[in-house]
């Protein structure tokens, strides 16, 4: 919903303000855009023409929970509860609202009858919040992971951030092939998980993403992590090599471990070659040992990885270990090509937001702007504000951006992506094992 619509309501409202339904539509259309406290006083409006509804009431304990206002949701909020039959989604804001209290015993008692009441409730987030808390971990909010810590210095140790993406492939322009595939690979089998294991088919399973840098690989694992409302561990280099022997592999068990007690989970590899390089290509055992870890902890002998989707992103797929491409690791592998125009159009819009500019030809500029890379059209962005900031400066007076300055940048700033074609056109055509790199060779128009 667009601002004029919030705005057209809120007009409608001004012409009939004791109309609840109306007042109800704008107070969740707000909640959705995520502008809580303007939620907020919506639903507190309302109130005063319709002080006793209980939809109203939980639409404002809603609005509290998501601003942590606690204490003010849980005041609404149990005087719900304490009335009979109460509706499902008000034991869910409960408990929410004492996991944000740190009452973690009750908080599980209110999901339990959330779910009792209606099972589309589930929500995998609080799930694992509330599974974290009752076993006692001394980190209970899913927020880190402590990895390391050989010696006493909490400093030494490392962190890996959990994350739960809000983007999903709305935000995420064009690329509808490599969407379909994850959809297929990923989002399916979580949706129809019934008629996944009819066929013996395990919900999750590793899926590899391969191309040029800087063409939105990470924004794909996260934007999939946000389409099935699962929690997103994003792992680098830095997050698991240790210099102390056998510290790496405990760290890459670590993460594989959270991710497990978090399911449903998608676990990304960025630069994954860096830790899955050619065992054949090493010299010290200590990268051989990771690796065979590495392996370990996909094929899940030892452990159940059902529900963890493992995603893992490479500019180089030639340099990883051939043992990652067997069926049940990374058994799907996805060329990600530069944006298509549809992507570029979108790159473009966002990088543009909140600037001043005037009416832009995005065709033209897509046209431009073939084989460039989503970080290349930042980096003509920039390029096009920099001279406009010069001609600000001299008028005193912002100068909007147009059509003209994003297509004179292109002169500035060449795509970066060709460089990696020229690496990669050689592998697709003298060493493509099983038409692995086809796709790059029909990405560049090239017959074998």
């Amino acid at each position: 919903m667009e601002d004029n619509e919030i705005n057209e309501l809120r007009e409608a409202i001004k012409a009939s303000p004791e109309n609840i339904p109306l007042r109800k539509y704008l107070a969740k259309s707000l909640i959705k855009l995520k502008r809580y406290e303007e939620a907020e006083l919506e639903y507190k409006n309302a109130l005063k023409y319709s002080p006793d509804d209980t939809a109203l009431k939980l639409g404002l304990a809603a609005a509290f929970c998501e601003q942590e206002k606690t204490s003010l949701g849980l005041v609404i909020i149990e005087g719900i509860i304490e009335r009979s039959a109460p509706p499902a989604s008000a034991w869910l804001t409960y408990s929410k609202l004492l996991m944000q209290s740190g009452n973690a015993s009750k908080a599980s008692e209110a999901y339990d009858n959330a779910i009792a009441l209606d099972a589309n409730l589930k929500d995998a987030f609080l799930e694992s919040q509330i599974n974290l808390s009752n076993r006692g971990n001394e980190n209970p909010t899913p927020e880190k992971i402590k990895l390391g810590g050989l010696g006493e210095d909490e400093g030494d140790e490392k962190h890996i951030e959990i994350e739960r993406p809000e983007i999903t492939f709305g935000e995420v322009g064009g690329m509808e092939k490599i969407k379909e595939e994850i959809r297929m690979k990923i989002i399916h089998p979580l949706e129809h998980p019934e008629l996944y294991k009819m066929y013996g088919k395990k919900i999750g399973g590793g899926l590899l993403m391969y191309g040029p840098p800087g063409c939105g690989k990470t924004h794909l694992a996260r934007a999939t992590a946000g389409q099935v409302n699962a929690n997103f561990i994003s792992v680098g280099i830095s997050d698991i090599l240790d210099m102390y022997l056998g510290q790496s592999e405990r760290n890459l068990h670590s993460i594989f471990q959270r991710a497990r007690d978090m399911k449903p989970c998608v676990l990304f590899f960025d630069e994954v070659d860096a830790l899955g390089a050619n065992r054949s290509d090493m010299r010290q055992s200590a990268g051989r040992h990771l690796i065979n870890q590495f392996l370990a902890e996909m094929d899940g002998v030892e452990y159940d990885n059902d529900g963890v989707l493992i995603l893992a992103a490479t500019n180089a797929p030639w340099h990883l270990d051939g043992a990652f491409r067997r069926p049940g690791r990374f058994d799907r592998i996805l060329f990600v090509p530069p944006p298509d125009e549809a992507a570029r159009a979108s790159i473009f819009k966002i990088h543009l937001e909140g600037k001043p500019v005037e009416q832009v030809d995005y065709t033209k500029v897509v046209k431009k702007t073939k084989d460039y890379s989503g970080a290349d059209i930042r980096a003509l962005v920039d390029i096009a504000v920099e001279s406009k900031l010069e001609e600000a400066i001299r008028t005193g007076k912002p100068v909007p951006l147009g059509t003209k300055d994003l297509v004179k940048a292109t002169g500035r700033h060449k795509p970066t992506t060709k460089e990696w074609f020229l690496t990669a056109k050689n592998y697709a055509l003298f060493a493509n094992d099983g038409g692995l790199y086809d796709d790059i060779l029909k990405y560049l128009n090239i017959k074998k």
